[in-house]
């Protein structure tokens, strides 16, 4: 029976977005998603194991830590829409392969020394050079400017370093990365300034496997998103040389500000996993569709289920298209940050509400861990949650429409 189901249709490239060089890329990584990524994913996600070094060293082969990152530095020079072409492809199959490859793209390399940040960017293209973030911490997660971690300088008995003492939570790959990009106070805001004056991006450099010392963690038990470990991390004396200042690599902009910069893209790449996601509940359900029979027939030839999954269908479509025109937005340099959060609020909020869609397709089959569909429903659920939440990007939206409350 299988040999006559219609395959699902599969995202395209129309005007005004072609180009030859992006079909190619586009078909390269659906075609690594599907038959490399997707096999894995099947087999580790149910037993919350992790993505394999091999898995990680085919992600290096093609380039895929080094999208955004320049020719000069070995990477491909490409833009935010490549990056979110090619994370949509790859979250269509497991998203935690997606959100790897963000923690390249030339991550931790914004520091002052030339030749340190040259070093760096050649690492992060050949995926030598994968890190962690740690912004968040137990009472600031969506209000960052709350951040009390603590970074003093210490240039004591000939040392010029940093020392920081805090605690910080969600950090994703922490103790597997090779570095910990951490959002620290230096000191308070003046009477004034705003709240996020003070704040700074130290980089702790760190060993694959292990932390350094005065850092230790605790992974958190999540109920999906496996594939890498989350971790609360508390630090305690953790030092850094007083030159592991990141900024963002345009001027000298770093601390809050340079988080808010690295955000719009990082939303705009949500959107695009959120979207790949929501694209793999809707193939999942054109082929459910077809094979599942009931009263005599596929359930396919139901008005009531082929409606539901036009409407599937027509939402991810909608989406795609808007995290398209931010991504090129971005790539011709112009300020999108409401475009961003609206992006990633629609694309987020659309692939829960489809893969909650898609779940109730398969009937009692979506609520077991033998089809992949509750795989998409658990991933697709924190899309709405991480790099700020549906709330916080309606409050970003507003905020630009409306004046600030008082």
């Amino acid at each position: 029976m299988t040999d006559h189901l219609r395959p699902p249709a599969l995202p395209d490239l129309p005007p005004p977005w072609h180009t030859p060089e992006r079909e190619s890329l586009q078909l390269q990584a659906r075609t690594f998603a599907r038959e490399e990524v997707l096999p894995v994913a099947n087999e580790l996600d149910p037993r919350k194991g992790l993505i394999p070094p091999a898995l990680l060293g085919r992600l290096a082969e093609l380039g895929y830590f080094g999208i955004t990152t320049g020719t000069e530095h070995g990477g491909m020079g490409l833009g935010a829409f490549e990056y979110c072409m090619v994370a949509e492809e790859l979250a269509r199959a497991w998203m935690s392969v997606a959100s790897i490859i963000a923690r390249a793209q030339g991550l931790g390399t914004g520091l002052a020394d030339d030749s340190r940040r040259t070093e760096l960017l050649e690492r992060s293209a050949r995926g030598d050079w994968i890190g962690a973030i740690a912004l968040s911490e137990p009472d600031a997660g969506s209000d960052l400017a709350g951040v009390r971690t603590r970074a003093v300088r210490d240039r004591s008995g000939g040392t010029d370093e940093w020392v920081i003492t805090g605690h910080k939570r969600w950090c994703g790959n922490a103790e597997a990365a090779d570095f910990i990009q951490v959002l620290v106070r230096t000191r308070d805001a003046e009477p004034g300034e705003p709240r996020s004056a003070g704040l700074e991006t130290l980089l702790v450099e760190k060993e694959r496997g292990s932390f350094p010392d005065g850092l230790t963690g605790t992974p958190i038990d999540k109920i999906g998103y496996h594939g890498f470990l989350t971790w609360d991390l508390a630090l305690d004396g953790v030092r850094v040389p007083a030159g592991n200042v990141v900024t963002t690599g345009h001027g000298d902009e770093s601390g809050f500000s340079g988080v808010g910069a690295w955000l719009d893209v990082a939303r705009v790449h949500t959107a695009a996993r959120a979207v790949g996601l929501a694209q793999a509940a809707v193939e999942d359900c054109t082929t459910y569709l077809q094979e599942r029979e009931q009263f005599g027939h596929p359930i396919g030839d139901f008005q009531a289920l082929r409606f539901a999954l036009a409407d599937m269908a027509s939402e991810v479509e909608a989406a795609r298209a808007l995290y398209r025109q931010v991504a090129h937005l971005i790539d011709c340099g112009v300020g999108c940050t409401r475009q961003a959060a609206m992006a990633k609020l629609r694309a987020s909020e659309m692939a829960a509400a489809v893969t909650t869609q898609a779940m109730q397709l398969h009937g009692g089959n979506g609520y077991t861990t033998e089809r992949a569909v509750e795989r998409h429903w658990r991933d697709a659920r924190l899309t709405t949650i991480f790099e700020g939440t549906s709330e916080i990007q309606r409050k970003i939206i507003s905020d630009e429409m409306l004046p600030r409350p008082r």
